[in-house]
This record gives C-alpha cells, structure tokens and sequence, in this order.
C-alpha cells in the first residue's frame, strides 16, 4: 500500500473513532455541555490535533447527526428490512435512542431550530425529513396515499421523543410506537418467526 493509500486509511480511522466518541459524549451530556478538548482527550488528540479532522463544533455536530443516522440504518435493517418488518426496525431505532437522551434533546431542539432557512443544519434536516419518510413509504403498500402514511409516521415518532424527553420516566417511546402502528411485541414475533421457520 502507498504511503498516501495509508495516511488516507488512518486518516479514516481517526475521523470514525472522533465520531463514535463524539455520539457518546453528546448522548452523554448533550452538546451544549460537550467539550472539544474532553472529547480530544478520549480520542487521544490534542485539541489542534482534533479541529483539524472536525473543523469546528458545528461542523462536527453534523457529522455525528449523519454517522448516528448510518449507524441506526445498519445496525437495524431500517432501510433494507422488507414491508412492514421496516417498521419493527423503526421501533427498534426508537429503543435504542432511549438509552440515549443527548442525541434526542439535540435532534429536538436542532430540528425545530433548523426550520429557520439559514440556519447551518437547515439543509440537513430538509434533506433527512426527505429520505426518512421515503424510506418508510414501502412500509405502507395497502396504503391509499402512502407518503402520507409515512409522513405522519415520523410525526408520531418525533412528537414521542419530545414527550419522553419531558417525561423519561411516564412514557415509553418504544412500546407507545409499536401499540400506534400496531405491531406485536417482539417475545411474540419471535415466537411466530420460529413457528414459520419449524414449518419450512
């Protein structure tokens, strides 16, 4: 490998480790609260070191918005799962962010600040509210206006992130979703997954 192939590929590395630290300590304590230098000082950087794979907070705040979406879609089946096992993947993603209470305040009071045109996340958000409701769309086939169907869904979803966060303790995101769209817990399609797979 060249030497340029190679500094290229650390290079990588280093910008994937940043990220995942950075969604930690935002989930941690939000990004208001979140230092450059102590996230430097988990990633091993010193703080020059660090603004020059990230830039500045913002910028680095986009970053994390975009790697925590990658992250959820791959770990989760959100955008290859099939029909309405896509929905059980979105439950799934909804789960997983209340263990997370950082990334949820930041991606409330982020979306509604970036509804102002020139805001510096506005076009991200524009563009994310865009593909989320596109990539729920094959969740509805029986549907008689699909993108509807989904648009509402991610209203759902983010109105329950909101009251979660004003009541953590009252409101389970998760189950609420599943009762809203009517899925069956998972202990019950686990248990119907087997029965199929038993009978093939």
């Amino acid at each position: 490998m060249a030497d340029a192939e190679r500094g290229y590929a650390k290079g990588r590395a280093r910008r994937q480790q940043i990220l995942e630290e950075a969604v930690r300590l935002f989930g941690e304590v939000g990004y208001r609260a979140a230092s450059l230098r102590e996230l430097a000082q988990r990633c091993g950087l010193s703080h020059p070191g660090l603004l020059h794979h990230v830039g500045d907070k913002a910028s680095l705040l986009l970053a994390v918005l975009e790697h925590r979406d990658a992250a959820d879609a791959a770990e989760t089946g959100l955008l290859t799962a099939e029909g309405a096992d896509r929905l059980d993947a979105l439950v799934e993603v909804v789960r997983r962010n209340a263990s997370r209470r950082g990334l949820v305040e930041l991606h409330c009071v982020l979306s509604a600040e970036a509804t102002a045109p020139e805001h510096p996340a506005h076009a991200f958000f524009t563009e994310r509210y865009a593909r989320t409701v596109a990539s729920l769309v094959p969740a509805f086939p029986d549907e008689a206006d699909p993108v509807s169907a989904a648009r509402r869904l991610v209203a759902v979803v983010d109105g329950l992130q909101v009251q979660w966060l004003l009541d953590p303790d009252g409101v389970d995101m998760a189950e609420e979703l599943r009762r809203h769209l009517g899925r069956p817990a998972a202990a019950a399609r686990g248990a119907r997954r087997a029965g199929v797979a038993a009978q093939d």
